[in-house]
């Protein structure tokens, strides 16, 4: 990784430009910085046609003016975060200023100005090209020599719709506004520092359940954006069955990679960490070390997701057997969390609760797990009313899925758990069956099994639809679909 020259004194850099301690260069000649400002041709772009979401940016941006009259409304991006010394972690925009936007640039801001109506003037303020003239470009470590171009202010303007502004006056601006202020925190310190006197935290967390809550009815551009995700995280779970030894080996983090590959090539990253847990480590619900191997004979518990380059992230698990087919005793556990997945989907519909498919998922767990002689002489009613199959499922039945994995996580819970299904939602159904390997309430041949099975539902007008079906998920048809692939 290369570092950017030290400046000498004859050339005026601007403030912002930071520089290396301990650079090998040590300056730049006059004639260097001279011969740097010159003979550059005009990149400017003026034929960008908007983002594809950016009428419904500018919907979402309306609705959550309604909500908030009379209030300065303030939307950070976020900025990039340290992973060891001057090298950062890639950066990825906060989840409300991407949706809000359609904008994944790092320091940008949203901020909505009453306008004195009931309505609000919206104005994004972002990173503007880094300057020829001073140098900066080449001579900052940040500069688009080192970064990467980055839009004009007025290509951005031209690509979602809003008025931009440099991000270099948004603090001044926003001290010189009046009047109340709600901020999402937790994303720009800068930004917190300038509303200091106006923000407070309990009417910003209102802001932040407000902007959570706007998330959980997807919009024609969001479904779509996941059925590619589905689709996307499908043919990654294809190639990682292609890499995966029938009789050899393979290390978790073969797998972890091969996936990842495709996350990359189809869209932004993944958008999680991959869990690619063999054998016991498939009890591990969120086993992400992936420090392990998938042998023959081994379940390989896979979750994995695509975020697609808008940020829309797909979260689907599949439990394989290695060798190609089941033991009886896998595919009796298998099976049976494919009876539970099936109750949960079949309880996914418009009208009904949100907490019924996990209702129906875990009781139909209680009942295989009682009807196998874990819980003695009580009956799966029983089982089910103190809670006491929870030991081998663990986890609640699934989540809100969007443009986070785990979406709109602060929204209201009378909306959300305790609300209704409406159509337009996307949520996981991924029950499992985990028997720890140090557990001694169960049968010995039990023990180290973990199985989960997962998939995307959208609630429709009339019922729901699998967005990730395009992966088997009956035991049989999981052994033909190995089969297949493997040749």
């Amino acid at each position: 990784m290369t570092e950017p020259a030290e400046p000498a004194e004859t050339t005026q850099p601007a403030e912002t430009i930071k520089y290396r301690k301990n650079g090998l260069t040590r300056g730049v000649t006059d004639e260097l910085a001279e011969s740097m400002t010159q003979g550059w041709a005009d990149t400017e772009r003026t034929a960008l046609e908007p983002v594809p979401q950016a009428a419904h940016t500018a919907r979402r941006r309306a609705e959550l003016s309604a909500a908030f009259p009379g209030d300065l409304l303030v939307v950070p991006s976020g900025n990039p975060k340290v992973r060891a010394n001057d090298t950062d972690y890639p950066f990825r925009p906060s989840s409300d200023y991407a949706y809000l936007t359609g904008d994944q640039s790092q320091d940008g801001v949203l901020v909505l100005t009453p306008t004195g109506d009931a309505g609000h003037e919206a104005v994004l303020y972002l990173r503007d090209r880094s300057r020829v003239d001073n140098g900066e470009f080449w001579l900052d470590g940040h500069g688009e020599l080192w970064d990467g171009r980055r839009n004009s202010l007025t290509e951005s303007e031209r690509l979602f719709g809003l008025p931009c502004r440099d991000v270099r006056t948004v603090r001044a601006d926003l001290r010189a506004a009046t009047g109340p202020a709600r901020v999402l925190r937790r994303h720009d310190a800068g930004v917190e520092e300038a509303l200091a006197d106006r923000a407070v935290a309990e009417r910003d967390e209102e802001f932040e359940v407000f902007l959570s809550g706007l998330r959980l009815v997807k919009d024609a551009f969001e479904i779509e954006e996941l059925r590619f995700a589905c689709a996307a995280t499908a043919r990654g779970f294809e190639d990682v069955v292609r890499v995966l030894g029938t009789d050899t080996e393979t290390a978790e983090r073969l797998i972890e990679g091969t996936f990842f590959v495709r996350a990359r090539v189809e869209g932004n990253d993944v958008g999680y960490s991959t869990i690619a847990a063999a054998g016991p480590h498939a009890t591990t619900l969120h086993w992400v070390r992936n420090s392990g191997h998938a042998r023959p004979g081994d379940l390989l518990l896979l979750d994995a997701g695509v975020e697609t380059n808008h940020l829309y992230t797909a979260d689907v698990t599949r439990t394989l057997p290695v060798s190609g087919r089941f033991t009886e005793l896998q595919r009796k556990v298998y099976d049976a969390v494919y009876a539970a997945q099936e109750a949960g989907i079949a309880a996914v519909r418009p009208g009904g609760q949100f907490r019924d498919f996990h209702h129906a998922a875990q009781r139909e767990l209680a009942e295989h797990l009682t009807s196998w002689g874990l819980f003695g002489d009580l009956s799966a009613d029983k089982v089910y009313e103190l809670g006491l199959h929870r030991r081998f499922t663990l986890a609640g039945t699934g989540h809100m899925l969007g443009i986070d994995v785990h979406d709109c996580a602060h929204s209201r819970t009378e909306e959300h758990v305790d609300g209704p299904l409406v159509a337009g939602m996307v949520l996981t159904v991924e029950p499992g069956i985990y028997f720890q390997e140090n557990d001694l309430t169960v049968p010995e041949e039990y023990r180290g099994i973990g199985v989960r099975i997962e998939d995307d539902i959208l609630v429709t007008e009339d019922g729901n639809e699998n967005l990730s079906a395009g992966l088997p998920r009956r035991s049989d048809e999981v052994e033909a679909w190995l089969a297949r692939l493997r040749g």
